[in-house]
């Protein structure tokens, strides 16, 4: 995902928090609309309906043969639930056959289904489309002029085009294509992959608090926040030059840059039951390399390694965003070690001195870092609207 920045809160720039399953049903929300539902079920427009021949009246005395075309589907959505209601249309040429008389019916059917936006073990979006009944098939048929002694025919053949159109539609919509192309596997759209549950045709449902819950889990992994962070790599480190030491006689230089942090999930998550309910956390650590040139009548240079623990938390945010949440580091918890060459007592002296100020410089700057939003905040609608 790009992060991208976003003014959380108008007035205090703080972000608004939801729980992870009111992410679940907002993701649910955006990501599943209308242009999406007609696309999953755009294949069957277009498509080739025949019907007969049959045998209807007594003893089969008359028959039929209907031909025609499925029409573009109609979707409308009603919120607040991932509910929409389809409307196929299908046009149709009704011609009957009896006593060697021939007769044209225009046929107008509609299908009307509800479908619902359901989630789905591991992390799936499936549009569940309830099988089509005869129930569901609307019918009318027409003719310019229709004699008595063909009105007995109508009902039995309505009846079974009712019948043959709902199979028909069924056939349609249980297509391996079909069936794929309303399931949607989010952690294989996000990795960019095939996704292995793309071809099945049932499913463990899991409610929209657990899917938002799962979506944490398994999409805000560690690869993929370290992946986030790792935007601080190379942030320049700059102190000094310092005067200290007796009489000030000692100056002080510091370059350096961060390193590649580490991240790595907290080891009880996987076990811990109040883990499972709680957010998704991380520990990290920010190494930072500096190179220190102390000058005292020559210049006396060190290499100084610096870890930065941190505690990190991915949160949910209003609107639809993934925020990892960083406290700023706290000097006292950062650990820096010398390297010297050509050690000398004096300037160990000066280092020892000024340690916790380039302790809290080098802090600052990672504060600075982790508090610009930039690289924490994920503005989860934008990714959704750019898939398309």
């Amino acid at each position: 995902m790009e992060p991208t920045t976003q003014a959380i809160d108008e007035t205090s720039g703080d972000p608004v928090w939801i729980d992870y399953a009111e992410f679940g049903e907002r993701f649910v929300t955006h990501a599943v609309t209308e242009r999406r539902i007609e696309s999953a079920v755009a294949g069957i427009a277009g498509r080739g309906v025949r019907i007969g021949p049959f045998s209807v009246g007594p003893a089969g005395l008359a028959g039929f043969v209907a031909e025609g075309k499925m029409g573009r589907p109609s979707i409308v959505r009603h919120d607040p639930h991932v509910i929409f209601q389809l409307t196929v249309p299908i046009s149709l040429t009704v011609k009957l056959l009896l006593g060697g008389r021939k007769m044209r019916l225009s046929t107008v059917v509609d299908i009307g289904l509800t479908l619902h936006a359901r989630t789905a073990d591991p992390l799936l979006i499936v549009i569940d489309i309830p099988p089509v009944q005869a129930s569901d098939v609307r019918i009318a048929l027409r003719a310019r002029a229709l004699e008595a002694e063909w009105e007995f025919l109508l009902d039995p053949i309505a009846g079974v085009v009712q019948r043959e159109v709902a199979n028909r539609v069924n056939a349609l919509l249980a297509e391996p294509q079909a069936r794929r192309g309303r399931i949607f596997d989010i952690e294989a759209i996000l990795d960019g992959v095939d996704s292995a549950h793309r071809g099945r045709d049932d499913f463990d449902w899991i409610d929209y608090g657990e899917f938002g819950r799962r979506f944490f889990d398994r999409v805000v992994t560690a690869e993929r926040v370290g992946g986030v962070l790792e935007r601080m790599t190379g942030r320049p480190i700059e102190i000094g030059p310092l005067r200290t030491g007796p009489g000030r006689r000692a100056t002080v230089t510091v370059r350096g840059a961060i390193r590649v942090p580490r991240v790595r999930a907290r080891p009880e998550a996987a076990d811990s039951e109040a883990a499972k309910d709680g957010p998704v956390s991380f520990d990290v650590t920010v190494p930072v390399g500096l190179d220190i040139t102390v000058d005292v009548l020559k210049a006396n240079r060190y290499r100084a390694d610096v870890e930065i623990p941190l505690s990190l938390t991915a949160r949910a945010a209003d609107p639809l965003l993934v925020v990892i949440d960083v406290p700023p580091p706290d000097a006292r918890d950062i650990r820096l070690e010398f390297k010297a060459h050509g050690m000398r007592a004096a300037t160990l002296g000066v280092l020892a001195k000024i340690k916790k100020q380039i302790v809290g410089r080098v802090a600052g700057v990672v504060r600075d870092q982790l508090e610009s939003g930039a690289e924490r905040v994920i503005d989860v609608a934008a990714r959704l609207d750019a898939l398309g």
